[in-house]
């Protein structure tokens, strides 16, 4: 679609419609491929099977989950193939053209986050296997600067500059790369799997950790009940459903450059269920099999290739897990930050420029490493900041909008979309009130019981949808009186 007459605050060639759909089902289930099968969706995967206390538990949780991740991105995935726009430029739909700066800036801080944390796993895959080294070991324990030790910096450092090289030519290079470094984790999986299953002399999928074993490591976590209990398999499924808290909002800026629906949803189910829970199978049956061999509890990848007896087995298996985190990073990370600042400033940031202030500003946040801790504390607080804009963007475009969107007016400054001089308040006061009980209340008071925040993506989603809902009917209600009067 050509667009006409466009306010040049709010075009650009990379915030236009797509005209080249060329991302058919293999390109979309290697988006998940991307996004999943990195050394942070290893961790939370095994992190989670501690919860479960079971490997049969486990898939079931895991299970409930993927089924509701794929529901959910089908619905963002369509309104993406329909209108070929990407995220900030459908948030003006909901939020106004101006308006849609707002959540924009709440999608790229959250990605420069996940952009450092992914950056510091692959980083981190890099130091196991250089430590094997008697002077790397060295080098490690006994340099320090910016808080981290000199061989961790270097190494942040080098797989930041990598994922910058990855991002020179766009979205094409994007959809390249990301179609063999998916699959290529997937056999590095496992051969993991395998290796350990021959070292335990077993292939087990029940599992022999000890309760007090599980209940030590999973104390901290903020999830409720004991391991094994339906309190926590329900919170198993929750935290597996927000892990892709960022990716529900911005997933349309992959399924926008897919010719059809049908594709969409063939990527969606082999990349989301049927993925999701054979990865998460591998990575249960890995723990126990550590567990078996080493009578540890590993659940980062790169600390158990690290005790690999072969060198070339640990260099193989850290490289393959640093590339498959890059991938991670360029899909979920770069690109929508790339996006949503080239929505904020478009006559002076393109697709590029945005994607580079993103991987700056993560940089910048190196030092202070605020994706430290627990996965399951990390995935929650960063995710239940974005339910509220989700809740009021699917409301708007699925139940207000009833799926049809006029994409010309989203580029025109006096257009549809320009509600109060561009700014739709009654999204901001939905996904304002969403915002106090996903996020504010359960972790900055204790005014909510301990569970709450578990399931804040959910109440956010919840609340600012059913906020948004009300006063979107209010005022088409008034509107009506006043036009018959």
């Amino acid at each position: 679609m050509t667009i006409q007459g466009a306010s040049p605050g709010l075009y650009n060639e990379d915030l236009a419609p797509a005209k080249v759909r060329n991302w058919g089902p293999f390109s979309i289930f290697n988006v998940w491929t991307s996004d999943v099968h990195s050394l942070w969706g290893y961790y939370l995967a095994a992190s989670l099977f501690l919860f479960c206390g079971g490997f049969v538990n486990f898939i079931i949780a895991i299970g409930i989950g993927s089924l509701i991740i794929f529901a959910l991105m089908n619905l963002v995935g369509y309104a993406g193939v329909k209108t070929g726009v990407p995220y900030p430029v459908l948030a003006r739909a909901s939020f106004g053209i101006w308006g849609a700066n707002i959540p924009a800036l709440v999608r790229a801080i959250v990605a420069c986050f996940w952009y450092g944390a992914q950056t510091a796993a692959a980083s981190g895959a890099i130091v196991a296997l250089l430590t094997r080294t008697q002077w790397f070991a060295d080098f490690h324990q006994n340099t320090h600067f910016l808080g981290h030790s000199g061989l961790d910096v270097i190494c942040f450092f080098i797989m930041w500059v990598l994922q910058l090289l990855i991002i020179q030519r766009g979205m094409e290079t994007v959809r390249r790369f990301q179609d063999w470094a998916g699959p290529a984790v997937w056999i590095m999986m496992l051969i993991l799997a395998v290796y350990l299953c021959v070292k335990a002399g077993t292939f087990a999928i029940t599992s022999d950790i000890p309760m007090d074993v599980l209940l030590e490591k999973t104390k901290d976590a903020g999830v409720p009940g004991t391991p094994g209990s339906w309190t926590s398999l329900f919170a198993v499924a929750a935290i597996w459903v927000t892990y892709f808290a960022a990716l529900y909002l911005n997933f349309c800026d992959f399924a926008r450059y897919a010719p059809d629906k049908a594709a969409v949803r063939k990527g969606n189910i082999w990349g989301l269920p049927v993925n999701l829970i054979l990865f998460s199978l591998v990575a249960g049956v890995t723990t126990i099999a550590a567990w078996d061999v080493y009578h540890e509890v590993l659940i980062h990848p790169d600390q158990i290739s690290a005790k690999f007896d072969s060198w070339f087995l640990a260099a193989l298996a850290a490289l393959t897990f640093a590339v498959a985190t890059l991938g991670i990073n360029v899909v979920a990370n770069f690109v929508s930050p790339a996006f949503d600042f080239s929505n904020v400033f478009p006559r002076q940031v393109n697709f590029k420029k945005g994607g580079y202030i993103a991987a700056l500003i993560a940089l910048a946040l190196y030092p202070f490493s605020p994706w430290d801790g627990g996965a399951a504390n990390f995935v929650n607080i960063i995710g239940a900041t974005m339910g509220p804009i989700f809740g009021v963007m699917m409301v708007d475009y699925y139940l207000i909008r009833k799926g049809e969107v006029d994409v010309e007016a989203l580029y025109h400054e006096d257009g549809e979309f320009r509600f109060q001089n561009g700014w739709h308040v009654n999204a901001f006061i939905a996904a304002g009130i969403g915002a106090i009980f996903s996020t504010i209340l359960p972790n900055f008071t204790d005014w909510l019981p301990a569970w709450w925040g578990v399931y804040g993506w959910f109440f956010g989603v919840a609340i600012a949808g059913a906020v948004y809902y009300a006063l979107r009917q209010a005022a088409l209600g008034a509107g009506v009186k006043a036009a018959k009067a």
